[in-house]
């Protein structure tokens, strides 16, 4: 387990687990949730806008879970860690704002169980970690850890999940620089594996500080191959079909995180070129 207490730092998180609200239809940037629906989808020939009913669906029927509101009074210990990671990713974005004479500011993240309410209308577990930009917050159920290790195979670990943090706040960052919502598939993917690289550039940022070593940093690359489109298609299909995903191979999002984490250098992320 990393050695989180080396970090001071503190990001905004708020705790709505326990509240319990319905959720309508999912928006953001998802990681997992939407990425399925969209790859059966574009397997079947259909589009963006074709997908919406289906996601649509996939929340409205998202079992409601009843939580003891008294269960997170306070702030636990996963509140402690989404803080103390979301705060050390602050710090280094923070830091590269300033040198380009930029001003960062920093996204909401806000914990949740079952489905909750967002500016771009809803988050449902079966949505999956996302940034919902209208309101720049992210979004996590802390089930889908469960779920990645379950379904996908992946060793699961606090590095794993601050990987996903520091991935959704790659799309915060890419909001802030003035990408625009991808529009095709190709854009898409790009546009994920920079915020994968994004995540690799932040636990280059702090591998110095005594948070984490080689064994830890591994539970980072094992989810980010835990979540690549060939690895969710084979796992829910039986079959890979490349044209129609959406976040990019198991080995390019380790690829990409890689390159963030090796070089520390944010033009080695231009996944546009």
């Amino acid at each position: 387990m990393a050695n989180w207490d080396q970090i001071e730092s503190r990001g905004n998180v708020e705790d709505r687990r326990g509240l319990g609200n319905t959720a309508r239809i999912g928006g953001g940037v998802s990681l997992v949730g939407i990425a399925l629906i969209l790859l059966f989808n574009y397997a079947n020939g259909g589009t963006i806008s074709d997908a919406l009913p289906q996601i649509e669906e996939q929340l409205q029927v998202s079992e409601q879970k009843n939580f003891n509101s008294k269960d997170f009074e306070g702030a636990d210990k996963y509140e402690v860690f989404t803080s103390t990671v979301l705060g050390s990713i602050n710090d280094m974005w923070t830091d590269i704002f300033k040198k380009n004479n930029l001003v960062y500011i920093p996204p909401k993240l806000v914990l949740f169980r079952g489905n909750t309410q967002s500016a771009c209308g809803g988050a449902s577990s079966a949505v999956g970690p996302h940034y919902c930009p209208l309101d720049k917050t992210i979004y996590i159920d802390e089930t889908f850890f469960e779920q990645l290790q379950k379904q996908y195979k992946a060793k699961g670990g606090d590095v794993a999940e601050a990987y996903v943090i520091a991935h959704e706040v790659g799309h915060h960052v890419q909001q802030q620089f003035g990408l625009s919502e991808a529009k095709d598939n190709k854009t898409s993917i790009k546009t994920e594996l920079q915020a994968d690289c994004y995540a690799g550039l932040w636990a280059y940022s702090i591998k110095d500080a005594g948070v984490f070593g080689v064994n830890e940093i591994q539970e980072a690359l094992d989810a980010a191959a835990a979540v690549g489109d060939d690895r969710i298609q084979k796992t829910t299909t039986g079959r890979v079909t490349p044209e129609s995903w959406t976040h990019g191979s198991s080995v390019e999002r380790v690829r990409w995180f890689t390159e963030g984490y090796t070089t520390g250098s944010i033009s080695a992320c231009d996944t546009f070129k």
